[in-house]
């Protein structure tokens, strides 16, 4: 049975677009793709990155892969695309995150679903309003636009002009 997930994806190192590209064709080849927001440009959450502002892009696929297979998945592609853990919200070449995974609520040591940062990320919630806008988070009953209504993030996010 194929399960509506969606996937944060982003990056600031190196060609952050192309690395967007590169993670989005690696996905399509594990999934079916179903939809993607524009990309945005935003400033470093967590205050530990410093290589410059993020590319960040909201994805909707469909797969029939468990959350931890999905998991796995995700993080080989990450690997392939050069990511490194050195430090937690670091800087990176490509992050990829699970936000939902259809309607279930996950909670173990290796992964939270949906996502535990989700609603304090303005960087997430613009992008997801732009595809997904009435989609109810499971636990907070608020859907996008309310939860990107009362977001507190005051970091820039803006859509991404691609550089000439």
């Amino acid at each position: 049975m194929q399960t509506e997930v969606v996937l944060a994806i982003g990056g600031n190192k190196g060609d952050r677009a192309d690395f967007l590209q590169k993670a989005m064709d690696a996905l399509s080849r594990q999934a079916t793709l179903v939809g993607y927001s524009q990309i945005y440009e935003t400033e470093a959450w967590g205050g530990v990155a410093t290589s410059g502002n993020f590319l960040n892009q909201v994805v909707l696929i469909h797969t029939e892969m468990d959350p931890l297979v999905l998991l796995e998945v995700i993080q080989g592609i990450e690997e392939q695309l050069g990511r490194t853990r050195e430090q937690h919200w670091g800087d990176r070449t490509i992050d990829i995150d699970i936000l939902y995974f259809g309607d279930q609520v996950w909670d173990t040591p290796s992964l939270t679903i949906p996502h535990p940062y989700l609603a304090q990320r303005g960087f997430v919630l613009q992008p997801l309003a732009e595809i997904l806008p009435t989609k109810k988070h499971p636990l907070l009953g608020k859907t996008t636009l309310e939860l990107l209504a009362e977001c507190t993030d005051l970091g820039q996010v803006s859509v991404w002009k691609e550089e000439k």
